[in-house]
């Protein structure tokens, strides 16, 4: 029996929400969500990363596009991929599950 597989979706990477240190505006979490969705399913997925270098840009100018660009670099390629392919995965048993719960009563 052939598994039905989701086409590939882009997966949509947003900040949450920013800490910082008041005193110097410096951000030091970043909170992350990734997001995946076809016509009918969803996938999503929810981080944190600390950040350990200095943060240069005054915090008022800070963009959604550059924190993401710093999560995205500090995980590297391989670990961006595999959160990707992880909500693709979870599409892919939505459209066609393979563990079912129950009872037969």
């Amino acid at each position: 029996m052939a598994t039905l597989k989701a086409p590939v979706v882009a997966c949509i990477w947003k900040v949450a929400n920013l800490e910082r240190n008041t005193q110097d505006g410096k951000v030091v979490t970043v909170h992350y969500t990734v997001a995946a969705t076809d016509d009918t399913y969803a996938a999503s997925a929810y981080g944190s990363l600390g950040l350990d270098g200095d943060v240069t840009t005054p915090y008022s100018e800070l963009t959604e596009d550059q924190i993401i660009g710093w999560v995205k670099e500090s995980f590297g390629a391989e670990k961006v991929a595999e959160v990707e392919e992880a909500l693709q995965s979870q599409l892919d048993e939505q459209r066609a599950p393979t563990k079912a719960a129950g009872v037969p009563w």
